[in-house]
């Protein structure tokens, strides 16, 4: 296993935060499952992770519970297994990564999300997140 403490930050009710290149490392050395759970709207028109496993914890454009998220994420992650979140800006992978450790698994929110935060203009995408620190990701 490749991570060490000083890279996961504790945080009450799952496995811990970690920052979004601990998560690329991990998942692509088979380490853990990256599980983006950002809308389906959300990675059709802002972009994704190849490769990466899409199981939205809420979908536009109702933004309603995902009503099967507990059954696609066990079947995404082996019994006991580790998984990363992604989300836009890291706070909808937080409320994933609780139910995943309430299902057995060992989860982790990924910080900064896919986006980041927003600017000084309110615009995401170049304060930190996965897509700013020029992890791997694509675009429809």
């Amino acid at each position: 296993m490749t991570d060490s403490s000083h890279e996961i930050q504790p945080a009450p009710g799952y496995a811990g935060d970690i920052a979004p290149d601990v998560a690329c490392r991990w998942w692509q050395a088979g380490d853990a499952v990256l599980v983006d759970v950002r809308t389906s709207a959300e990675v059709a028109w802002v972009g994704f992770v190849p490769g990466s496993v899409h199981v939205p914890i809420k979908e536009w454009p109702s933004m309603a519970a995902n009503p099967r998220f507990d059954e696609q994420v066990m079947a995404a992650v082996p019994p006991g297994g580790k998984v990363v979140f992604l989300c836009r800006s890291g706070i909808r992978s937080i409320a994933a990564a609780e139910r995943a450790t309430d299902l057995g698994l060992i989860a982790f929110n990924i910080l900064e999300g896919f986006e980041g935060d927003p600017d000084a203009q309110a615009h995401r995408g170049t304060l930190g997140g996965w897509r700013a620190r020029g992890l791997p990701w694509a675009q429809n």
